[in-house]
């Protein structure tokens, strides 16, 4: 066998689907958890220093940020090593499927593996849809803060309804009702929406949202993946290749 056939069997035995799976995965999780983790940061900023004057009325809300950016540790953690393991298993049943190497063969154990996969990896994306859905809060909330404080700089000229404009963190659940002041109104929120942490906050959350999709992608694409190589390693077992284990 020359070295031509031999890179084109190795290369045939390459999972390409869960190969960009993986890559889609680790970069999704990459944006979600990094930009996540610092756009959690400067928003306890954010509410500390022009919608709270008290630690007593923030306190809640700086706890809560605490434990969300352990649970983005666990889950950076997570989905590294599950990657790792999916990647893994399309390594497996690819070579299983396309007869690279003899030792491999379609066995009872690998195709119970693969339709735990499938199981664990649709639940994930379940999931996922639901964390997907959530960190467009927070895009939504800036979003708002954004075009209010647009708003206020086209009435600049005609300030007399500048200070009924608002935006209120207690209404979004950011701060109990009792907080004081609680709200941004007129040219405190337009210089507010000027700052650095505001406009950093905003494409933090945005590049998390991105990232969220990304992973959601990435799942998806591995339960495509995964539910064809056992549907195939099926076809393998019923053609009467060794089903042991």
């Amino acid at each position: 066998m020359g070295c031509y056939e031999c890179c084109v069997r190795c290369l045939g035995g390459v999972p390409y689907a869960s190969l960009l799976a993986t890559l889609l995965c680790f970069s999704g999780i990459a944006l979600f958890c990094g930009c996540g983790h610092q756009a959690l940061t400067e928003t306890e900023r954010i509410i500390e220093t022009y919608f709270a004057r008290n630690l007593e009325d923030y306190i809640t809300l700086a706890y809560l940020i605490q434990y969300f950016q352990y649970i983005i540790y666990g889950l950076a953690s997570f989905f590294f090593l599950y990657c790792i393991m999916l990647l893994a298993e399309g390594f497996y049943t690819t070579s299983a499927m396309k007869h690279t190497f003899g030792e491999f063969r379609s066995t009872a154990c690998g195709r119970c593996l693969s339709s735990t996969f499938i199981a664990v990896t649709y639940i994930l994306a379940v999931l996922w849809l639901l964390v997907f859905a959530l960190s467009a809060l927070p895009v939504y909330f800036f979003y708002n803060m954004h075009a209010t404080c647009h708003t206020i700089d086209d009435l600049t000229e005609t300030p007399t309804s500048i200070n009924q404009l608002c935006i209120d963190a207690r209404q979004f659940g950011l701060l109990p009702w009792n907080a004081i002041p609680g709200k941004a109104c007129g040219m405190t929120l337009s210089n507010v929406c000027k700052t650095r942490e505001f406009f950093l906050t905003y494409d933090l959350y945005i590049a998390a949202f991105a990232g969220a999709g990304i992973t959601l992608l990435a799942l998806l694409t591995y339960v495509v993946s995964t539910t064809y190589n056992f549907a195939v390693l099926r076809y393998l077992g019923r053609k009467g290749i060794s089903p042991r284990c």
